[in-house]
């Protein structure tokens, strides 16, 4: 894929399609599994033939969930790896918020909060893929006891709100965050926007020269 010139390659083509397939899958899982799980959210299940397609559908959904993520794991678990950098940028978390970040400290390819998101998914969908299999009845009821079923369906539901209100957060800050929507739908970003909100990235690049133009790393910062 050609990228605009003087820009700055975020996410290629296949990071991206991993990523949207993810989302994809989650939110058709939110949709199922809201269906299933209070009567009056039943007619979601329409979306998808009605209730026993919907019961049908829906591990298969997660499976696929799950491979999907974990493409996405392979790729970018060195780069959520936790370090000094997000104890700093965490104490300046009032001015991020605020959409002041001129003077909070440099941050690598993510910052805290992504990687809050990347490690909390990286947990909630193996524990929502096993209790899932453990309540996929069709397959393998046989194998465990009616109590144990019961703590599983416990146990996915609670891991199910946790990942939806971590999604919830996710899309917010992609949204909040201007710039970052254009990262994972055209693969790249401004020199200006790697600058102000990962500037420890932005130095990395324009040390290495390989990828783009090699921006200024001092004096003046570079146009957004």
């Amino acid at each position: 894929m050609n990228y605009p010139r003087g820009t700055l390659i975020r996410n290629p083509t296949l990071t991206r399609v991993n990523h949207w397939i993810t989302g994809g899958c989650f939110v058709l899982l939110l949709l199922s599994g809201l269906s299933m799980f209070d009567p009056a959210l039943f007619f979601l299940s329409a979306l998808f033939g009605g209730g026993q397609s919907t019961r049908a559908i829906h591990p298969w959904i997660g499976l696929v969930l799950f491979i999907s993520y974990a493409g996405l794991t392979a790729q970018f678990w060195r780069d959520n790896l936790w370090s000094r950098d997000d104890i700093a940028w965490l104490g300046a978390i009032n001015r991020v918020l605020v959409n002041e970040e001129e003077n909070v400290p440099e941050v690598p390819r993510f910052n805290a909060g992504q990687k809050f998101v990347f490690w909390s998914m990286a947990l909630l969908v193996p524990v929502l893929l096993i209790t899932g299999l453990v309540i996929w009845e069709i397959y393998f009821s046989s194998y465990t006891s009616i109590e144990t079923q019961r703590i599983a369906v416990l146990i996915h539901s609670l891991a199910a709100i946790a990942a939806i209100i971590v999604w919830i957060i996710h899309v917010y800050a992609a949204i909040w965050v201007k710039g970052s929507l254009r990262a994972m739908t055209q693969g790249y970003v401004t020199p200006g926007w790697a600058w102000r909100h990962h500037r420890k990235w932005f130095r990395r690049l324009a040390a290495s020269g390989s990828r783009g133009p090699t921006p200024r790393v001092g004096g003046d910062a570079p146009r957004r």
